[in-house]
């Protein structure tokens, strides 16, 4: 089995390969970046408990596995403490639909299960229902339910969860039915190689957000991720003036006593749920609005990067031509003087050692999104 870092087994022509994409994809605390980081010898944040570390998505760095170049994308969920599911939304479509335009696509997707969760609530399921509108129907044969931290559960009970979650048809039935898989994964790197090695032979397909922002022009709000986070957000207000309902009559009944310490009680309640409510109204406003201005910026940040990779490899071309003829005039030359020599096995030496002065694609992607939407442009 290769180690995390191996290069056996590669195939002649291998860098001029693009190589394989896959996403990660899940709630908090599923254990997405620990997988990642197990898998690719990366270094990407691992938050604790429930609390969200993956705020914005993240790039593996290329490893070779198999004999194939892979880049791990590692992504927030739809439940992120520091996020709303609008920014989620806004900045997995960033990226996604930013490498789909750059010709990658994705070979395969894992999404990430906690095996000891033996109740799954509407946080879970919403975020697998969010999963599903933007992977489409279409690529599900090319999607990996990855269940772990089986070491916390008893062994029947856990296989007896298994089986429930198979089965559930508010959550993993439909799609297996469709095509995905479901695999368990014990935390060793044999067992992460091993899941990566059932997408690596897929044949690439992009995912549904990706066809419709990019082939079909879509405006995000129209998008099946779009309406379906639309709809969740209708809900939310439906349910703040449901209870600004109630507390309005609680009021009414707080005057008609004159109870006034518990009338002060409840206006600062309604307060709070008017400042919720407004909050959520304003996160369905600005999809769009951010998200056109947001994605215009990016291409912008995406004709720097190809400019600058571009400037990079003729560079090395031209650092690689200089060696070349170093190396001839070195070798085929038999009346130079020591000095002369040594000049030239320094100056061999010197482009031999020149560092690329900037990461590949997917680094320079993901620094350039996430600045730009944290306004350092």
């Amino acid at each position: 089995m290769p180690s995390k870092h191996s290069t056996s087994g590669s195939k002649p022509g291998m860098r001029q390969q693009k190589p394989i994409v896959i996403a990660v994809m899940g709630a908090t605390g599923t254990g997405k970046s620990t997988f990642i980081n197990l898998a690719s010898g990366a270094s990407l944040g691992v938050g604790n408990g429930l609390k969200s570390c993956t705020s914005d998505v993240g790039y593996s760095h290329e490893f070779v596995l198999f004999g194939r170049r892979i880049v791990l994308i590692d992504t927030p969920g739809f439940d992120d403490t520091t996020k709303s599911d609008t920014d989620i939304l806004k900045l997995i479509a960033l990226h996604l639909s930013s490498t789909y335009e750059e010709g990658f696509i994705l070979s395969g997707v894992i999404y990430m299960h906690r095996i000891s969760d033996f109740r799954v609530g509407g946080v879970s399921r919403r975020n697998f229902s969010m999963f599903r509108k933007l992977c489409g129907e279409e690529t599900l044969r090319n999607v990996l339910i990855v269940t772990n931290m089986w070491g916390l559960v008893d062994p029947e009970r856990g296989e007896e969860r298994e089986r429930e979650l198979k089965t559930d048809d508010l959550l993993f039935k439909p799609v297996l039915d469709k095509g995905a898989e479901m695999v368990r994964h014990d935390n060793t790197l044999e067992s992460a190689q091993t899941i990566l090695n059932r997408l690596i032979q897929n044949h690439p397909e992009p995912l549904r957000i990706q066809r419709e922002l990019v082939d079909e022009g879509m405006d995000i709000s129209e998008t099946g991720a779009g309406v379906e986070l639309a709809a969740e957000l209708a809900a939310v207000i439906k349910k703040h003036k449901e209870d600004l309902e109630a507390i309005q009559r609680e009021m009414n009944e707080a005057l008609a006593a004159k109870d006034m310490e518990t009338k002060q009680e409840l206006e600062e309640a309604k307060k709070e749920i008017v400042d919720r409510m407004m909050k959520v109204e304003e996160d369905r406003d600005r999809l769009s609005r951010e998200y056109a201005e947001e994605k215009r910026r990016s291409d912008e940040e995406m004709q720097q990067i190809r400019d600058q990779l571009k400037a990079e490899a003729a560079e090395r071309a031209q650092r690689q031509r200089e060696f070349d003829r170093l190396q001839r005039e070195y070798t085929e030359s038999s009346n130079r003087s020591r000095e002369e020599n040594e000049k030239l096995q320094r100056r061999m030496n010197e482009l031999q050692s020149m560092p690329r002065r900037r990461g590949g694609f997917f680094s320079q992607l993901g620094g350039a999104i996430t600045s730009l939407l944290r306004g350092d442009f």
